[in-house]
């Protein structure tokens, strides 16, 4: 309980110190003061101070008996890692130097205490170390190759993503750390991480003008394999690999319009969203079972073709639609419908729900979409922080194998979509 009061206390005072230090760079005095005080308050500097900060909060935590001064300190030291940045943009202090200094700050922060727990039994030490090798391997090896290569390797999402968990996991290892009664979820938060990671890595290497294909195929594969494991009655995980899927679609037309794509990018876009948001979730249905089940599986394919075949033929010309608004439900968020409802509700509730989000889609009713329109609006540094929860979620649904917890958050997080999709397609 003392652990649980020292990281609350901490986390606000850190972040009430990193939303006034935010608005308060944005003052000339403030960046006139940061300008005279650059040993200080220089981008690169403030890597240091964290690094040693995190330093001195693993001596303390694992070599002394002041653990609630460690977690001060390591709780703090996290949250400098978005100020650097607020500088860096503020007063236009960003150099190549602080480019490569600000990731290997992140992980002399988040790494060292990870092997710590590692050790002490917490998480898995494999596991650990397999994140240390890839950690080092992009930070020294890989980028050595971009040079050499002259080759940009520019920061992506993963990576931002997988530091925001990666700190986050070092304060959930302090809460497991003598209290068995906490369900531990650490190594699968960790394969997540690893995951990340490795993303991380290989996307520096990808052409820009690639991501947008990458990401459709990985959908279209996720279609797919949620097929496979849905004839095997591993709904749940067919479940998850769809919305594993949707968070490649949503990420597939920023890249397109911020990178470019090839002129075959539309055409496997399409592809991937009918396997991955008509047939997997029609299979989901039929093998949920039932008199109707082919039926209403059939149903909802035809509504979600129709749904694309309008957008391509029809919506996407049209000069009296405002950019970014659909026409219609999506379908990825017509088929969250189905799966959410899928694990909660008997057959004939299923059916309802599923003719409902037929209804909605083929409807004129107008939604935002989601990644280009309220996307937009939401804050990076939130961006990043409900990305890592949604992941630390589900790691939690997975360990518990609560079947109806997923459902429900599914079933709550198309709810919240269509009121604000609703609400910013008015605007």
């Amino acid at each position: 309980m003392e652990k649980f009061l020292v990281i609350v206390v901490s986390t606000a005072i850190g972040t009430t110190f990193f939303l006034w230090f935010s608005k308060a760079v944005k003052k000339q005095s403030m960046r006139n003061y940061i300008m005279s005080h650059q040993w200080l308050l220089h981008p690169n500097s403030i890597c240091y101070w964290r690094a040693a900060m995190a330093v001195l909060g693993l001596i303390l935590y694992f070599f002394t008996p002041y653990q609630s001064v460690a977690i001060f300190i390591f709780t703090f030291a996290s949250i400098l890692d978005g100020v650097d940045g607020v500088v860096a943009r503020g007063c236009n202090l960003g150099t190549p130097w602080g480019e490569w200094l600000d990731p290997m700050c992140d992980k002399l922060t988040y790494l060292p205490p990870l092997i710590g727990f590692a050790y002490a039994g917490i998480i898995s030490i494999e596991l650990a170390w397999a994140l240390v090798a890839i950690e080092f391997f992009g930070q020294f090896f890989a980028r050595q190759v971009l040079i050499w290569i002259k080759f940009s390797g520019a920061a992506n999402n993963f990576g931002k993503i997988k530091a925001i968990i990666c700190f986050g996991l070092v304060i959930l290892c302090v809460l497991l750390d003598k209290n068995p009664e906490i369900i531990n979820i650490a190594d699968e938060i960790l394969i997540a991480c690893i995951i990340l990671s490795s993303a991380s890595v290989i996307f520096k290497f990808i052409p820009n003008r690639l991501y947008a294909d990458i990401l459709s195929t990985l959908n279209f594969c996720c279609g797919v394999t949620s097929l496979i494991l849905t004839h095997h009655h591993y709904f749940a995980w067919a479940i998850c690999i769809i919305i594993i899927g949707q968070l490649f679609d949503l990420f597939d037309g920023r890249m397109a319009l911020k990178h470019g794509g090839t002129r075959y990018g539309p055409y496997l876009d399409d592809i991937a969203d009918f396997v991955s948001f008509g047939l997997a979730p029609a299979y989901v249905i039929v093998q949920k079972g039932g008199p109707l089940a082919w039926l209403v599986g059939g149903t909802f394919v035809i509504g979600v073709a129709f749904r694309l075949l309008r957008f391509i033929m029809k919506d996407k010309n049209r000069t009296d639609l405002p950019e970014g608004i659909f026409n219609g439900l999506p379908s990825p968020a017509g088929a969250l419908i189905v799966l959410g409802a899928s694990l909660i509700s008997t057959p004939s509730i299923l059916w309802g729900l599923t003719s409902v989000s037929v209804g909605l889609m083929v409807s004129h009713i107008r939604f935002a979409h989601f990644g280009r329109v309220i996307l937009k609006e939401i804050p990076k540094p939130i961006f990043f922080l409900i990305s890592a929860s949604i992941i630390i979620t589900l790691s939690f649904i997975f360990k518990t194998k609560n079947v109806q917890m997923f459902g429900y958050l599914i079933l709550g997080s198309v709810i919240v979509y269509t009121v604000v999709g609703r609400r910013w397609a008015h605007k």
